[in-house]
């Protein structure tokens, strides 16, 4: 799998704002902004993102996957 390809994935399965996918093809990195995560804790967050893929984490085709997520206030304040 491309950096191109899992960006896609979760593009397709989840509203973002910004996004931005780095890895290896095993082991990957993500910042994801969507306002989708408005008044979700972290874990609830990270779970809308894991829905999105689908069965690719437990597949072993996503094998690793670091997540920044924020709604696009927080984002904003971050920049």
């Amino acid at each position: 799998m491309t950096d191109q390809e899992l960006h896609q994935i979760i593009a397709a399965g989840l509203s973002c704002e910004h996004l931005d996918v780095t890895g290896d093809g095993r082991h990957w990195s993500a910042v994801i902004v969507s306002s989708e995560f408005e008044g979700l804790r972290p874990i609830a967050r990270h779970q809308k993102v894991y829905a999105a893929l689908g069965q690719r984490m437990a597949t072993d085709e996503v094998h690793a996957l670091s997540m920044k997520t924020w709604t696009p206030g927080e984002w904003a304040d971050k920049s």
